[in-house]
């Protein structure tokens, strides 16, 4: 163990080195007299403790202490003093001093020393921990940025197949069922041409759905518009009261902004139409104070803690984790039995400002 002594009496300096050998630890000891010294001292070599006289001349510990560089871990600092008080002692504990030592009780120091030790390595190990886990926590961050940027690429790849070839095969067996229909069918060919081509609309449509779910070519239209298209389907397919209000219907922001709105309205309703059990929904759109805000709310049973928590309740937790790729926020407000307000937040840019870089590029 190396320590440095801040003492400007040599006896005092023999004093402190008899008690620490009695210990049985060891150590070498540097003693320094002045500020100068000690931060010179402090600077070239990395010491285990300090160990400071408290009033010395022309400064006090207290000065000594606060001139340490404050980056970088710091090393337990004891006072040694004859002359301090009981309460300007605990005074400057509260300003990070480990502890203190009055001159007369160095039979104690020991006991002072080792649980000064004991504290600042378990303070460092915490401070590691903390730094380790914003860490991960990071790294968890960018991993679900990729993922979503990655689920929006393949949905973008799929769309794109759906609309060139399943699309484009479905709307060539409609060209030939209508040719045949005009070309002298008999009735009950009629009859079936008229069956398949019923059954080839509903196909039609459904793909067209499809690809508006997978990849929403409508948030070309705007915002306002796509949340408009989600509220009609979701209305016309629960046959529950769906109602969207807006301060602007040209909201306007960078894609990925655009995108995670669309895409937590889009999870919002769905969760609706599974859980709430409710009568009416309330959608609003606003971009009031540069922050574009999207609230879904409904009347329904609410969201219990227990189903907030579910350790496969990835739902709600996705979409916070999305709207962290943009630089927003996701929050909840239940009350069970009168229902659930789902409020995302995201700042958006200034003109001229950086905007998000787009993740989902087609």
């Amino acid at each position: 163990m190396v320590i440095l002594h801040l003492e400007d009496s040599a006896l005092d300096h023999q004093l402190v080195c008899r008690a620490l050998q009695k210990t049985g630890l060891q150590f070498s000891i540097r003693r320094v007299e002045t500020l100068i010294e000690f931060l010179r001292a402090a600077s070239e070599t990395r010491f285990d403790l300090i160990l400071a006289d408290y009033r010395l001349s022309g400064f006090t510990a207290l000065d000594a202490w606060a001139a340490l560089p404050k980056i970088g871990e710091r090393p337990p600092f004891i006072l040694l003093s004859g002359t301090i008080g009981e309460a300007a002692a605990v005074a400057a504990i509260h300003m990070g001093i480990s502890d203190y030592v009055h001159k007369d009780d160095l039979d104690g120091l020991e006991r002072v020393v080792l649980r000064s030790l004991e504290v600042h390595r378990a303070r460092a190990d915490k401070e590691r921990a903390d730094q380790e886990l914003a860490a991960s926590e990071k790294r968890l961050a960018e991993f679900a940025g990729y993922l979503q940027a990655a689920i929006e690429r393949e949905r973008a790849a799929i769309a794109r197949e759906i609309h060139d070839d399943i699309g484009g095969s479905l709307a060539a067996v409609k060209l030939d069922l209508g040719w045949i229909s005009r070309h002298g069918a008999s009735t009950e060919t009629q009859t079936h041409i008229d069956a398949a081509t019923e059954m080839l609309l509903h196909a039609i449509g459904a793909s067209q759905r499809i690809m508006m779910n997978l990849r929403p070519a409508i948030l070309d239209q705007g915002l306002f518009a796509a949340v408009q298209w989600l509220a009609e389907s979701f209305e016309r397919r629960t046959g529950i009261k769906t109602v969207l209000r807006t301060n602007s219907i040209s909201l306007s922001a960078p894609k990925p902004i655009l995108l995670t709105a669309y895409r937590t309205a889009q999870e919002a309703l769905t969760n609706v139409s599974k859980y709430a059990n409710c009568t009416v929904v309330h959608i609003e759109l606003s971009n009031a104070e540069a922050v574009l805000t999207l609230e879904v709310t409904d009347n329904g049973k609410g969201i219990t803690a227990l189903d907030m928590n579910k350790p496969k309740a990835f739902g709600l937790r996705g979409l916070q984790e999305r709207a962290k790729t943009v630089g927003g926020w996701l929050d909840v407000s239940t009350i069970p039995a009168k229902g659930t307000s789902i409020i995302l937040s995201i700042p958006l840019p200034a003109v001229g400002e950086d905007a998000p870089v787009d993740h989902f590029n087609d």
